[in-house]
């Protein structure tokens, strides 16, 4: 029997033990080991955002001229973002290889919109305080797009259900490492500017790309670590470092900018094809 309370109208309910709620607890809402993985995804996204401002944005606002640390702080928020792309990759294979707990796909886009959105958009934003050739103002209005793409891309993929295999617009780490690629490359602000909506908005655009599974997953992990030391290389003032990471920084845009072009291509064809038979089949 329910006890009804005539001034609330709302039902009684017994208060329940901390310790039996523990106890009671489903062992599908305790955290997996893909969960873990996902909160130090997130981890690292807010300590990337920290070292952007400890290590670029207070010492510039300072008047601070150790452009040294400024340049050890971006490698490692640039890292720390490296490593996000890491654990996002590793939670999906071990969540697919053991279990995960309901909560894993909720955890895996806060985690993504923190280290994937908020990080990127906000080393856009102090880009734009800190270079000599940018305008504060429009660099702003440049993270912001960066930050809402990141929003709409992720929870149109919580929404939408697409083949197997495939994601529909430039997947978040990708996109957030080439926005830091186009920073980095020190290119002139409006080439700048231009590229960063670009990478927007195909986060946002139809495009497929296919998932990093086998081959291809080895493959991103490869690239990830190289990037890795091509950031240590350029933070410790190796020889060549500046040039190693322009290259390796030019190859990711490229890398960003070809894979939308194979994919249109492919459909292209793929709908010719379709057409082609189509028509075969209707032939006598």
């Amino acid at each position: 029997m329910t006890v009804i309370d005539p001034e609330t109208q709302a039902g009684w309910v017994p208060e329940a033990d901390d310790e039996d709620d523990a106890e009671d607890m489903p062992l599908s809402m305790r955290l997996s080991i893909a969960d873990t993985l996902t909160l130090g995804n997130a981890t690292c996204g807010f300590m990337a955002v920290y070292f952007t401002t400890t290590g670029i944005l207070i010492p510039h606002l300072t008047g601070s001229d150790e452009s040294g640390m400024a340049r050890h702080s971006a490698a490692t928020a640039v890292i720390l973002m490296l490593l996000a792309a890491i654990f996002d990759l590793c939670d999906g294979l071990v969540a697919r290889k053991l279990r995960s707990s309901p909560m894993g796909a909720e955890l895996d886009n806060l985690s993504d919109l923190i280290s994937f959105g908020l990080a990127p958009a906000y080393f856009v934003l102090v880009y734009g305080m800190v270079a000599d050739d940018a305008h504060q103002r429009v660099s702003a209005l440049a993270a912001i797009v960066v930050l809402l793409a990141v929003v709409l891309r992720l929870a149109r993929f919580s929404c939408v259900t697409l083949k197997d295999g495939m994601f529909q617009g430039m997947p978040s780490p990708f996109g957030a490492l080439t926005v830091v690629s186009i920073v980095l490359l020190e290119l002139p602000f409006v080439p700048t500017l231009l590229a960063i909506i670009g990478v927007a908005w195909l986060m946002v655009s139809r495009v497929e790309y296919p998932k990093p599974r086998g081959v291809l997953a080895v493959a991103m992990l490869g690239w990830i670590v190289a990037a890795m030391g091509l950031l240590a290389a350029w933070a410790f003032d190796a020889p060549g470092g500046q040039l190693l990471l322009q290259t390796g920084c030019a190859l990711q845009v490229v890398l960003g900018a070809v894979i939308p072009l194979f994919a249109t291509a492919r459909r292209v064809n793929t709908f010719r094809y379709n057409r082609r038979e189509a028509r075969a089949a209707q032939l006598p």
